[in-house]
Order: structure tokens, then C-alpha cells, then sequence
């Protein structure tokens, strides 16, 4: 694939014309299995980057934050938003600054700037962000091996305890409050092809939308866990599940890097038969779970992360006085229209 292409498709559009990108961006590059080399045929391009933040966003009363685009899986970053989540070691960011060089798509002298000063972002707080990470990919692995070993009445048991679980806590939440009140239900389907179905009840006035949006996405999800009752798409699950796995093991070599040598290295190039191992489900036995081998290793990382945790040489915080420097510097430029 051709990478300094993509952006000349029709619909990376957006990236010119929109008023918060075209000049004002100042990098972007490939996330995902493209960016760690983990890419299959199936695998989908996406794209992060990092755009100025406008004058009037500076010293004036507009608000911009990030530029999201799901049609092309792009999300780009203002560089005030970018800068908070690098300062906290934050591993879908963070990995940003450790492409590939053929994996930038654009990179201006700012942006180079910010890649030229990336060691700044680095600290021990790296030790807190990619354990947190690995331990929720891990717990979501964990999760979704418990669920494959139950018998199917139990697996659809499991997953309505849940989904009740998850309207008790809506309910309990907006059944009554101060701009109405909703409440979500199972009753008898007026679907002819279902038996049971989810109802809401919902009176509302003067709602931020915003906050609808919120209340919208955790109903959205509810129903969606509730038409898994009675499906089961054991291919589709394995694929999912190694490649849970896989990323799990992809954080502690990254966090590795970090903590061991102060380096940012996305692409796994070293690690790639290994992962792509995982990934392919080399590890996974018949009865969808993992063999020995593969907890042996995880076993291994785990300590080794624990023994670079206390030995890393990188600082227990990140300098903000040489990162407000930069910060400051690059913003300059922006209220003087010299962008």
C-alpha cells in the first residue's frame, strides 16, 4: 500500500476543507494494526493527528477540542488536547509519536518540533496508564473466555443478568430527575417475530443535548447486548478474542520499551511473528481458550513490567515547566497569524 496516497482519496476531504484542520494541521499519521504492523487484509486504515487550535480558541471565546470523522475511522486531536493526554502517558496517544517514518502522512516543521521533543512526555506515569490499560485488555479477555466455556442457556442467562444489571443502573439514574423521567423495560414484543423486546417510557423537557446523547448511547449499547441473547458467531468471537489477546501482549512490550529504554516504538517489527501468532490463534486451543504456553508468557511480562516499574531511570513526573516552554512557543505562533 502506497500510505502517502491515502490522504489524496475523496473522502479525506474533510481534512482540507474543514475550518479547524486544513493549515492548522500539523501531523497525522496511521493508528491501529496499520501503525503496529499487525495489519491484515480485512484490517481497516485509520488516522490520528494533531491540529492547532485557532486564535479565537487561544485568547478568544471559541471552544475546539478534536475533529472526529467515523466514515474514515480519523480522529485529529487540538494540540492543547493532545498535549494533556501525552503528559499523562496515555497509550493511544502516546504511540502517535512513535510511528514508523513511512507511517506519518503528513508532518509539518511543527509538528517535527513535537516529535523532536517526544522524551518529554515520558515518566513514570507510564507505569500507572499502560498497566491500567493492560489490565482492562486483560479483564475484557478474561470476560469473554468465562463467557465462551458456559453452555449456551447459560451464556444467554449471563448475558440478560447483564443486561438487566445495566437497566437497573439506568433506571435508577434517570427514571426521575429534574428534566423528566425515562425508563427502559422488557415486555411482551409487539415485534411478531420476537417474544420479548425492550421498551422505553420518556418524558422529557429542556434536556442538555449533550447529555442525551449520553443517556442515548447507554440505552443503544443495552439493546445491543440484548439481541446477542440466542446468537453466536463462534469465528467472529475467536478473531475478536486473539485479537484481544494479542493487544495485550502488544502493551507490555511497548510499556517495555518505555520504561526500559525510554523509547516509543509503535510498530512492533521485532515482535510481528509472535503477535501475528496470537493474532492468527496459535495459542488458542479447540475449546476457544489459551494453552499453557500463552499464560506462561503473559506470567513473564507481568513480572518483567513489575522489575522495569523499579528500576526505570525516567522521572517520576514529566518536566511541565520545558513542556509549557514548547507548548507556549508553538501557541505564540498561532495568536501572531504566523501559521
Amino acid at each position: 500500500m502506497q500510505y502517502n496516497e491515502i490522504l489524496h482519496q475523496p473522502e479525506y476531504d474533510f481534512i482540507r476543507t474543514n475550518e479547524h484542520l486544513g493549515k492548522h494541521v500539523i501531523l497525522l499519521g496511521l493508528a491501529g494494526s496499520y501503525a503496529y504492523g499487525t495489519n491484515v487484509e480485512t484490517s481497516d486504515i485509520d488516522i490520528r493527528g494533531i491540529t492547532l487550535s485557532q486564535k479565537s480558541d487561544l485568547i478568544g471565546l471559541t471552544q475546539f477540542e478534536q475533529y472526529v470523522d467515523e466514515d474514515t475511522d480519523t480522529v485529529i486531536y487540538t494540540f492543547n488536547k493532545i498535549i494533556s493526554l501525552l503528559v499523562s502517558c496515555n497509550p493511544n496517544t502516546i504511540e502517535l509519536l512513535g510511528l514508523n517514518p513511512e507511517h506519518y502522512l503528513y508532518l509539518n516543521d511543527i509538528g517535527k518540533m513535537l516529535l523532536d521533543n517526544k522524551k518529554l512526555f515520558l515518566s513514570r506515569r507510564a507505569i500507572n496508564s499502560f498497566g491500567g490499560y493492560a489490565d482492562a485488555q486483560l479483564r475484557r479477555l478474561q470476560n469473554a473466555l468465562a463467557r465462551d466455556s458456559f453452555p449456551q442457556s447459560e451464556k444467554e442467562q449471563h448475558i440478560l443478568n447483564s443486561v438487566r444489571n445495566a437497566m437497573h443502573d439506568f433506571n435508577s439514574r434517570y427514571r426521575h430527575f429534574a428534566h423528566g423521567s425515562v425508563e427502559i423495560f422488557i415486555d411482551t414484543a409487539e415485534n411478531p417475530e420476537l417474544e420479548t423486546e425492550i421498551f422505553v417510557n420518556a418524558n422529557m423537557a429542556h434536556y442538555p443535548l449533550r447529555d442525551y446523547c449520553g443517556m442515548w448511547n447507554t440505552m443503544a449499547n443495552v439493546v445491543r447486548d440484548y439481541e446477542k441473547i440466542g446468537k453466536r458467531n463462534r469465528k467472529k468471537d475467536d478473531q475478536h478474542l486473539n485479537k484481544h489477546a494479542m493487544h495485550l501482549i502488544r502493551l507490555f512490550l511497548m510499556a517495555l520499551d518505555i520504561l526500559e529504554k525510554g523509547e516509543i516504538n509503535t510498530c512492533r517489527e521485532k515482535e510481528h511473528e509472535l503477535l501475528m501468532d496470537i493474532r492468527q490463534g496459535k495459542f488458542q486451543k479447540e475449546d476457544g481458550t489459551f494453552d499453557e504456553s500463552f499464560y506462561d508468557m503473559l506470567s513473564d511480562f507481568e513480572k518483567r513490567l513489575h522489575y522495569a516499574a523499579e528500576h526505570t531511570e525516567l522521572p517520576e513526573e514529566p518536566d511541565m515547566l520545558k513542556i509549557q516552554e514548547l507548548v507556549m512557543t508553538i501557541n505564540e505562533r498561532v495568536v501572531r497569524d504566523e501559521i
